[in-house]
């Protein structure tokens, strides 16, 4: 009887050693992908488990400026029998005024109108309601009708708003007497600002996170632990104008120019507060 030989095929050693091999490359790699993960992971602030042991504290920072800008409002109001009178009356008004701030050297860009408006004008007259019968002294007891009132169109109000925007604040009193004596029947709602706010707000709020550290600092030592990291902030605060001028109205009814009031710029403080959270241990 015929035995089928069979070949046996044996794996080499170096064959085996290389796959070992390379098993354990592709392991280190793996742990070497997972430990970065967790290193990236620990780099961001608050990731990971929440502290358990924190410290929270405030910090304000404060930056002083002197205003550089100047805005205030004007607005010219006329009435007639009908719009296109009032119309022509107030755009003849309203133009020779900005007129005015165009001479002194105002631009176009700086001039706005922020309302405009067309309202009727009505004259309500009470009607006179007739007295009740008397009779022998007394009255008659019946009801009497009293007629309504009567609401009658006597015109049209037509209103026009600018707002002004000044760079040079040293020629805001100037401007608010002269577009008085141009036809503006109300000016209201001037402040002073400062152009470069963001800039500011930024030194602001670096005063206030070294004001927060220094505390966050000094309360550690008291405490007796070591400040870790910060896992939590917020922010609050802006700008708050130290002077803020009063709204005025001015009576344009003579055609002449008022004095030029004094418009004291003072200092604007710009205010950052921020709240900074510190894991201890």
């Amino acid at each position: 009887m015929d035995v089928e030989k069979k070949e046996l095929h044996i794996i080499p050693p170096y064959r085996i050693e290389q796959a070992g091999r390379f098993a354990l490359i592709m392991l280190g790699v793996f742990l070497l992908f997972m430990t970065l993960a967790q290193i990236k992971g620990l780099s961001y602030i608050g990731s990971g488990v929440p502290p358990t042991n924190t410290i929270a504290v405030s910090g304000e920072g404060d930056v002083f400026a002197v205003p550089d800008t100047a805005t205030f409002s004007f607005s010219v109001d006329e009435t007639a029998a009908d719009v296109a009178t009032a119309q022509s009356k107030a755009t003849s008004e309203a133009n020779a005024v900005i007129d005015y701030l165009k001479a002194q050297g105002i631009a176009d860009t700086d001039i706005q109108t922020t309302d405009y408006s067309i309202n009727p004008q009505y004259s309500y007259q009470q009607s006179v309601c007739p007295q009740p019968a008397v009779y022998n002294g007394a009255s008659a007891g019946s009801a009497v009708y009293c007629p309504p009132g009567k609401q009658t169109l006597t015109g049209y109000e037509v209103s026009q708003s600018v707002t002004v925007k000044v760079h040079d604040t040293s020629k805001a009193g100037t401007l608010l007497s002269g577009v008085g004596s141009k036809g503006a029947t109300d000016v209201s709602g001037l402040s002073l600002t400062v152009s470069n706010e963001d800039a500011l707000q930024v030194q602001a709020r670096g005063k206030a996170i070294d004001d927060a550290r220094a505390k966050a600092q000094a309360l550690a030592k008291q405490l007796g632990v070591t400040l870790v990291r910060i896992v939590g902030y917020s922010e609050g605060g802006g700008g708050q104008p130290v002077y803020y001028p009063k709204a005025m109205a001015l009576d344009s009814a003579s055609g002449a120019a008022a004095p030029a009031p004094d418009i004291p710029t003072g200092q604007n403080k710009i205010t950052s507060d921020v709240t900074v959270t510190y894991e201890i241990r």
